[in-house]
């Protein structure tokens, strides 16, 4: 069974996913906000100061960065609690199904994504910061800067896996059985992923443009998923990408606002870095993918059709074995 398929082993009535989807919202943005609220709250003097940092910008309020930045990850760890509860207790399915069409997870695929886009990220910064020096301050400081590097280890995977396994697992796979194709759920997912990030305050000063970047980076992720058959690679890539965003550079105007090594000081403009990696590294990284896991047959992969399949009980039975 292919990755898409594994959505067959479960319920796939139309109410176990608006249920689980509904517990997702649930988890993630009621239940995972209180925190973040709560914090926020004992930070402001009344509420009329509250009331006006929700609308602006929590941290207005002087919030340490590392505790806010770990409050917000703890709103995706919500998410990515009521995901597995949705896909365990609703569909009846195992979480290894939402994660891969393999026997097992293969961490291998994880740590080769995670170190490979590691490294390429990290130079691409640090050209970035040698060609225009003048547009970065060193802003090291040891102690806050080793606890940012440890909450981004420990903690930004969790938020990274929820995206993941969100919109390259559940919405992939319960898109595939239902348009009955791949094509369908591929442009969808990543359409959705960038539109998820419409909210970012990068998008408000770059304008809609940005949203190439997320739209082509959630269309890489998704393109790895379906041409390797489960989300490791997917999930290394993200879960790093996030980790040297927070702790290399930081601004005053993007989502994460962190105790970075540099600070960007420029003008928020539409740069090469923002089509470099969609137009050139991306491609670049799926070759090396498909050289190192032989994939093969990219139309079908990419685009076939889904079928349910015939001997579901046996088929499941062998896989799981």
């Amino acid at each position: 069974m292919n990755f898409i398929q594994q959505a067959y082993k479960g319920n796939n009535e139309w109410f176990h996913w608006v249920l689980t989807i509904f517990i997702v919202f649930i988890g993630w943005q009621i239940l995972g906000g209180i925190p973040l609220m709560a914090l926020a709250y004992s930070y402001s003097a009344n509420l009329a100061e509250f009331t006006k940092a929700a609308q602006d910008n929590f941290m207005t309020l002087g919030i340490d960065k590392n505790l806010f930045l770990f409050f917000m990850i703890l709103m995706f760890i919500f998410g990515l609690i009521s995901l597995i509860i949705g896909v365990k207790y609703l569909h009846k399915r195992t979480i290894k199904s939402l994660i891969t069409s393999r026997n097992s997870l293969d961490w291998n695929r994880f740590w080769f994504g995670f170190l490979t886009w590691g490294i390429i990220a990290s130079v691409v910064i640090v050209i970035g910061i040698y060609l225009s020096p003048e547009n970065y301050i060193w802003n090291f400081k040891a102690k806050p800067f080793f606890t940012l590097v440890a909450v981004s280890f420990l903690f930004l995977p969790f938020q990274t896996s929820f995206e993941e396994l969100l919109f390259r697992g559940y919405f992939m796979q319960g898109l595939g059985i239902l348009a009955k194709n791949r094509w369908v759920p591929l442009i969808l997912t990543s359409v959705c992923f960038g539109l998820l990030h419409g909210a970012n305050p990068e998008v408000e000063k770059l304008g809609y443009i940005s949203m190439v970047f997320y739209i082509g980076t959630g269309l890489f992720y998704g393109i790895t998923t379906l041409m390797d058959e489960g989300t490791e690679l997917a999930l290394g890539l993200h879960a790093i990408n996030n980790i040297v965003a927070a702790f290399f550079v930081t601004t005053n105007w993007t989502v994460f606002q962190t105790d970075a090594l540099y600070i960007d000081t420029s003008e928020p403009s539409v740069g090469w870095e923002m089509f470099f990696p969609v137009l050139v590294l991306y491609p670049l990284m799926l070759f090396m993918f498909s050289k190192k896991y032989g994939w093969t047959n990219w139309l079908e992969k990419l685009t076939g059709k889904i079928e349910k399949p015939l001997n579901l009980k046996e088929n499941y039975r062998v896989l799981e074995d």
